[in-house]
């Protein structure tokens, strides 16, 4: 089964624009995971222009299902993590200065650093995931890595799924399906929303949790949060 974790970057993104605490971030994952959320995700980022490191100290009390931080190791994000000590840690390539996430890592060239970020992670007892295209060789050096799960970057999908899904999806198949056979646990995130996560989960083996963030957010603005995760829940579950 598919369980969906919800990303609450953006109700932090709002928070931060007038000041103040209108959304709660608290009280937005309570809710994410009142309403059936199965997990909560965030990414802090060094200029905390969203999620600040303070809320990520603030949430461990609070997230009672599956706490996923994600995010670029530097120093200050490992120290972070090492210290809250969550069910399961994201490894995520980007820039300082990026917008969102953008590309998955290149696991083939940063397979010394990786390993040695992944062994530093598991010395902790927190599960890692990294954050990759979907290519088979990305998928085999990530396993070489130690990792436990990879993390299917999802944008590209998405972006075709209205042109041509069939053909969208492949690549996610086969780098799953590689995933596998390797042992490691498949995620997937990055512009999943309503219209296409169903014909992902259901077509993409072994899906083991989707990452939504932006998407929910959005579609809840208009149909309600609580039952925009029910709507999610269905489709991951159908």
């Amino acid at each position: 089964m598919t369980r969906l974790s919800v990303n609450i970057n953006k109700f932090a993104t709002l928070r931060n624009a007038r000041g103040g605490n209108l959304p709660n971030i608290l009280k937005a994952a309570c809710d994410c995971q009142r309403f059936g959320a199965q997990g909560i995700t965030i990414h802090p980022r060094p200029d905390e222009r969203h999620i600040r490191y303070q809320d990520a100290r603030d949430l461990k009390s609070i997230v009672h299902t599956e706490f996923n931080i994600e995010g670029n190791p530097v120093d200050s994000f490992k120290e972070l993590v090492a210290e809250l000590k969550p069910h399961q840690v994201t490894l995520v390539p980007d820039a300082h200065d990026v917008i969102t996430s953008n590309a998955g890592w290149d696991t083939k060239k940063h397979l010394k650093y990786l390993t040695e970020t992944v062994h530093f992670f598991k010395s902790h007892s927190i599960r890692c995931s990294l954050f990759v295209d979907p290519l088979p060789e990305m998928v085999r050096y990530a396993a070489d890595t130690g990792a436990d799960r990879i993390e299917l970057y999802t944008e590209a999908y998405a972006h075709q799924y209205p042109i041509e899904r069939e053909k969208a999806v492949i690549p996610y198949i086969y780098s799953a399906e590689t995933a596998l056979k390797l042992g490691l646990g498949v995620n997937a995130g990055h512009d999943l929303n309503l219209e296409n996560v169903r014909y992902f989960v259901q077509t993409v083996p072994g899906v083991l949790e989707v990452s939504i963030g932006h998407a929910l957010v959005c579609e809840a603005i208009y149909l309600g949060l609580e039952n925009t995760i029910q709507l999610y829940l269905r489709e991951i579950s159908a």
